[in-house]
């Protein structure tokens, strides 16, 4: 009995091998990849990496830094908000600016009574030389001469006290002037008509010409970051340095984008190159490279298409070709 008992354990257990070999064999069907990837459209197409920006006609996205440093009091630009040139984006803590402007007005403001003070003066003493003068005509006795020439220098004293207060009076103008136009730099403003892609303050942060801080990142960041609102994209490509002989005439250059996990691409027309090949940097973080490889920039532009959100800053795959 337990012979047999052993016999059945055995026999199950060699077909439980072959079963689960035989299932293990199996080959499942890879499933379809969700879009396909990119390919080369052209017969020598070059490859890029591309990041998409704005429609600049020099340059890059518009990166607003304010000409002084203060804390955001006010931010009266949302993210993606149109706006026209000079149109008020935010404002910084102005409290000390105009408290001097309201002293250096004050000083301006007795500069000018100080002014009509010493005409004031002068009038008065050129009179009373005037009088003393005629008498001394009518009869040489009445006045001497010694008080004449007292009269004629205080008379020109007060002339040279006329000119130092009209000097005082435009040297407190000009602080004035200045101080006003230091004081419109605490409202920051669009340099051009846009949109306003990005904004990296808040109210109650500190900024200055370097920029905000990023507590992410670390790095000091545009306050506010414009794009141009028109009716074309550009994508920046960074062209390697051993693939930069094999760049077609820039009369015949064009390429083609595709845009990462989707099937979608979209045709592109050569803009302009800058001449000038910089260190390669990783577009996703801005990080350069560890070993010196170095690239070339090529400008492409294509229309805005309606049914596909592309977004500044979103990095693509670039062929460039030739006709």
């Amino acid at each position: 009995m337990r012979n047999k008992l052993l016999i059945a354990v055995a026999i199950i257990g060699i077909l439980a091998g072959f079963i689960s070999a035989y299932v293990y064999g199996l080959k499942s069907k890879p499933q379809p990849p969700a879009f396909n990837p990119a390919s080369n459209p052209y017969a020598k197409g070059i490859y890029a990496n591309g990041i998409i920006e704005s429609n600049q006609e020099s340059g890059e996205n518009i990166n607003i830094f304010p000409e002084v440093s203060g804390v955001v009091t006010r931010i009266m630009v949302a993210e993606g908000q149109h706006v026209g040139k000079g149109t008020p984006l935010l404002t910084l803590d102005d409290s000390l600016q105009r408290a001097t402007v309201e002293q250096l007005q004050a000083q301006a403001d007795a500069s000018l009574a100080q002014i009509a003070f010493a005409k004031a003066s002068l009038k008065s003493l050129e009179d009373t030389l005037d009088k003393q003068e005629k008498s001394h005509e009518m009869d040489a006795r009445s006045v001497s001469l010694d008080v004449l020439d007292s009269a004629r220098n205080a008379v020109e004293v007060s002339k040279a006290n006329l000119m130092v207060a009209g000097k005082q009076y435009q040297a407190a103008l000009r602080s004035y002037q200045a101080a006003i136009v230091l004081l419109s730099k605490y409202v920051i403003k669009a340099p051009a008509e846009g949109s306003a892609l990005s904004v990296n303050a808040s109210v109650g942060s500190y900024v200055s010409s370097q920029g905000a801080y990023d507590s992410y990142t670390g790095s000091l960041d545009p306050p506010i970051v414009m794009g141009n609102a028109g009716g074309y994209i550009e994508v920046r490509c960074y062209v390697d340095e051993i693939l930069i002989s094999r760049l077609p005439k820039s009369s015949r250059m064009h390429a083609r984008m595709f845009i990462r996990g989707t099937d979608i691409n979209i045709p592109m027309e050569y803009v302009r190159k800058q001449p000038y090949v910089t260190p390669k940097i990783e577009l996703s973080n801005q990080r350069t490279e560890r070993v010196d490889v170095r690239v070339l920039p090529v400008i492409f532009r294509f229309a805005r298409p309606r049914d596909i959100a592309l977004y500044p800053g979103q990095l693509v795959d670039v062929y460039i070709g030739g006709d």
